[in-house]
């Protein structure tokens, strides 16, 4: 009874975000994707440039292309501690910092390694954002909107690679790689200048001790509720929060269900495949038939680009509506199903004519339907579940952990893709991404919990009643 009275009383005090600072968490959250996106999708297009000026083997390619997940992966662990002890915003401004200059490393790199160096700035800025900017979301989000809050970073991120397949476009030429690098600074800026206005956590301020700040930013964020009551519902979730947590606690015994979950979503979602077809879109086109430039990047902008905005606004609609679990298993099963057809279609590239050029069609269709499974679950989904399922003890840094892993699977699968490709071919290297869709499947059946409209207090007694 005690515990039903206190899950009543902290939603009772959790109250809706006025829209001015709704609003502003939203456009925080929506920046940091964008950024994020917009470095994910630009360097399909110019990729073709680079190769052209330094005369690249494909190794290196993978290299220039790779090595920004590679920085992602160390960005994401420093951005758990700097937003641990210096705040959530101090981190995504430091994250805004870190992109600004990557990107005018990259811009005018004279050679490969200096290019190289500016890669692993811009993805240590994305690492960092994208501990970040989720977190402060989750924090910030009344239960109920949480999965809309989160999941609009997601949406941030598909809006970012559109935008840079279209730049790719306008750019297309020897030298437009440089500007097509070079304006990642702008999301950068515009990130900056969104932070500096925007409120602190109170969790985390609570968390520090700054109890007068904590009650300050609850008055402005929740001017209807009882601020005393939803401070000491916060506080209490903070119990055993009073020191920073350290690494060894964040693998503790009691921590391993959810570490377990987390740290698997943020595998899956790479092992899909989903960096490797974002990053070498173009290519991928090439190989199933589509022999311009100009007909792989039109098939690169609408149906990996456009596809990916459009199918991530099912989940914003249905995530706290479905719930994660279904979004997930459906997902897959479509994810699944068109990496199996795009397999079989590669295999008919061998036949004649007329039947690549039907198979060219019909991998067409099947990333389409590849895209829309993934921007309405494994996307979103993923990193909803992974800023809410951690308890506020060791949060921050679990964060960062499954953050970093999922940056560590990225690397490794947009590294060898093109070597996989030429080891064991096309068909057998996308049937592989279906084999690890299926088993994630019956892993998310059996693992994953429902966190649907649940407080973050309560899903921390999830934890618990599994035990």
């Amino acid at each position: 009874m005690a515990q039903t009275t206190s899950d009543a009383s902290a939603r009772a005090v959790d109250g809706r975000l006025p829209v001015v600072w709704m609003l502003s968490v939203i456009l925080v959250v929506i920046l940091a994707g964008g950024l994020f996106g917009y470095d994910q999708g630009v360097i399909s297009g110019a990729l073709l440039g680079i190769q052209k000026q330094f005369t690249l083997s494909s190794l290196v390619l993978e290299i220039v292309t790779s090595w920004v997940t590679l920085g992602a992966l160390f960005g994401s662990l420093a951005g758990g501690w700097v937003a641990d002890r210096l705040g959530r915003k101090k981190a995504l401004l430091f994250a805004a910092a870190l992109f600004i200059a990557g990107a005018a490393v990259e811009a005018f790199a004279p050679t490969v390694a200096i290019l190289v160096v500016g890669r692993l700035v811009v993805g240590f800025g994305v690492g960092v954002a994208a501990v970040a900017a989720p977190l402060y979301a989750a924090e910030l989000a009344p239960a109920e909107q949480r999965g809309r809050f989160i999941s609009s970073y997601q949406l941030a991120i598909t809006i970012g690679i559109f935008l840079a397949y279209f730049v790719d476009e306008a750019l297309a030429g020897p030298s437009g790689w440089r500007m097509m690098l070079g304006l990642s600074a702008v999301p950068g800026l515009l990130l900056l200048f969104a932070v500096l206005p925007a409120a602190e956590s109170p969790r985390w301020l609570l968390k520090m001790g700054r109890r007068d700040e904590a009650r300050a930013t609850l008055r402005k964020l929740r001017p209807g509720v009882d601020v005393d009551v939803r401070m000491k519902s916060i506080e209490a979730s903070l119990a055993a929060d009073r020191q920073s947590a350290s690494w060894s606690e964040v693998f503790a015994p009691k921590w391993r269900k959810p570490l377990a979950v987390g740290l698997g979503l943020a595998v899956l979602q790479q092992l899909s495949g989903i960096n490797a077809i974002i990053y070498y879109s173009d290519k991928i086109f090439e190989a199933a038939g589509f022999t311009t430039p100009a007909a792989q990047t039109d098939a690169t902008t609408w149906a990996i680009g456009g596809v990916n905005v459009l199918a991530t606004f099912i989940a914003i609609a249905f995530i706290d509506r479905v719930g994660r679990r279904p979004l997930l298993l459906a997902g897959l099963v479509g994810m699944a199903l068109s990496l199996t057809a795009v397999g079989f279609a590669f295999l008919q590239l061998r036949a004649p004519t007329g039947a690549a050029t039907t198979a060219g069609y019909v991998t067409l269709a099947a990333l389409v339907v590849f895209i829309v499974s993934f921007a309405f679950s494994l996307g979103p989904v993923t990193w909803t579940v992974i800023n809410e399922i951690y308890p506020g003890e060791v949060r921050g840094r679990a964060v960062a952990v499954a953050t970093a892993v999922n940056w560590g699977a990225a690397f490794v699968v947009s590294e060898f893709f093109l070597t996989l490709v030429k080891r064991i071919g096309d068909t057998l290297t996308f049937w592989l991404f279906a084999a690890f869709c299926l088993i994630g499947l019956a892993w998310v059946f059996l693992r994953v919990p429902e966190t649907r409209g649940l407080s973050l207090e309560e899903i921390e007694r999830i934890w618990d009643r599994k035990g």
